[in-house]
């Protein structure tokens, strides 16, 4: 997996102003109420409680949906493996006054000094792992740092969305101080989507151009329920993520609940 947003992190948050972040918080707000044990505004009665009451932000990018779930009250922890994407998000918590900890990690190698009560990743940050072997490494850490009865809630974009949807395609957007050509393969035989961006950010008087390609693999909801149960986790709940409706053949995000089978406190 790349370092990827690097120049990019500076301008994601403006190029991302239509993402739903209110509406993820409230989703993942109420699905850890019906499934999980956090808890928002609770004072922890002692250390078993702080740590169930914890939620971990896996690839928490910049911080937006971070700050949100704060401000719903929980306690919260965020990693991602871009040090950039977390220096902005590191402003976001000076301003905001939040408690938040930013640890710079991969995923991969997750590492937390506590167990946590829920832990999410959201906007497809688990299609950017692209073996199987290593989503399914991402699962069993997950699996190992969740408090028992918490619950580990995360979304991603189908195999039918970069196949038929993104395919090949070109996006521009262009705007007052920054704008973007996208430009999107899909290899059917590695089954692999790739994405090559050039952006254009104003600095004083002149344009800075910055390129980045990003790689991210599709995955099936039949996929995700094995590599989960493989991990020692099962699905409590899987939506369409964009309608929030049943999975159908069409779902281009989809969302999912799991826990773990059989942990004991």
């Amino acid at each position: 997996m790349m370092n990827a947003y690097q120049g990019f992190a500076g301008v994601y948050d403006e190029f991302m102003d239509n993402a739903p972040y209110e509406e993820w918080a409230e989703r993942l707000d109420c699905l850890i109420k019906k499934y999980g044990v956090s808890l928002p505004e609770r004072d922890a009665e002692n250390l078993l409680d702080s740590e169930k009451n914890l939620v971990l932000d896996m690839g928490c990018g910049t911080g937006t949906l971070t700050e949100l779930m704060y401000q719903k009250g929980y306690d919260m922890m965020g990693i991602d493996l871009s040090g950039e994407m977390l220096a902005v998000a590191m402003d976001k918590k000076a301003e905001s006054g939040s408690h938040i900890i930013y640890l710079q990690q991969d995923m991969r190698e997750l590492e937390l000094y506590s167990t946590v009560g829920t832990i999410y990743s959201m906007c497809d940050s688990v299609n950017y792992i692209l073996e199987e072997d290593e989503l399914l490494q991402v699962f069993s850490l997950v699996n190992n740092y969740l408090f028992p009865g918490g619950v580990f809630i995360f979304d991603f974009n189908t195999v039918y969305k970069y196949r038929e949807v993104i395919g090949d395609t070109v996006i521009a957007e262009n705007r007052e101080d920054c704008s973007f050509i996208w430009e999107n393969y899909y290899d059917t035989e590695e089954e692999l989507n790739e994405y090559d961006m050039t952006f254009y950010v104003r600095e004083g008087e002149l344009f800075r151009r910055y390129t980045e390609t990003h790689v991210q693999r599709g995955y099936t909801p039949a996929q995700m329920v094995r590599l989960l149960e493989q991990a020692g986790l099962q699905v409590l709940e899987m939506g369409d993520a964009d309608s929030g409706g049943v999975v159908h053949e069409k779902s281009e995000r989809i969302y999912v609940v799991a826990g773990e089978k059989n942990k004991k406190v």
